[in-house]
């Protein structure tokens, strides 16, 4: 796979069952999103879409139970993601199922899949955002951990705002490679 100096992948070793979890508030209107979604889903990744309709916690906890790698697809929304992950987080990784006494998701790679409007220079001591990504996606880090998953570095997509359709094109291939690729 060709290096992509806007994104980070990590190394990766045998077939694993993959869940993709996609949230955005405004699913029709996002480029970069919706193309990774259509494309998980054309891949034949189960690919679950969230934005503001209810959650059936039941099957939410049945599609994480049956999958080894969950990732979370999702823009970067305030230095965080949007709220439908949020609202996921509160309702679905409950006391007795995610943490407590029993993790069903002990032992699953929870990993984020990020599109960033701003480029890669903007983020860090010397940017703008005085932050790096990695460092805004600690919480989603915590909760990872709290949960007994293993958080795996985030993918990130930088320049999303601008980077033009062959960008998102060659980028969503190495998102598909990554989704598809064996376990580190």
């Amino acid at each position: 796979m060709k290096s992509l100096p806007w994104c980070r992948t990590s190394r990766i070793i045998h077939a694993v069952r993959v869940l993709a979890n996609v949230f955005h508030s405004q699913f029709d209107q996002s480029r970069v999103t919706k193309r990774w979604a259509e494309a998980l889903a054309e891949a034949g990744i189960e690919t679950r879409f969230h934005s503001d309709e209810p959650l059936d916690i039941a099957a939410e906890h049945a599609a994480c139970e049956q999958a080894d790698r969950l990732i979370f697809v999702h823009p970067m929304h305030w230095y965080s993601g949007p709220w439908p992950l949020k609202r996921w987080i509160d309702e679905v990784l409950t006391y007795g199922w995610a943490y407590g006494e029993e993790s069903r998701i002990a032992g699953k790679e929870w990993v984020h899949a990020v599109s960033v409007g701003a480029g890669m220079e903007e983020y860090g001591l010397e940017g703008s955002r005085l932050y790096t990504v990695e460092e805004f996606m600690r919480p989603f880090e915590r909760t990872a951990g709290f949960c007994g998953a293993i958080y795996r570095p985030p993918f990130l997509f930088y320049g999303a705002g601008y980077r033009g359709d062959d960008d998102l094109a060659e980028f969503t291939l190495a998102l598909l490679d990554f989704a598809r690729s064996t376990r580190s």
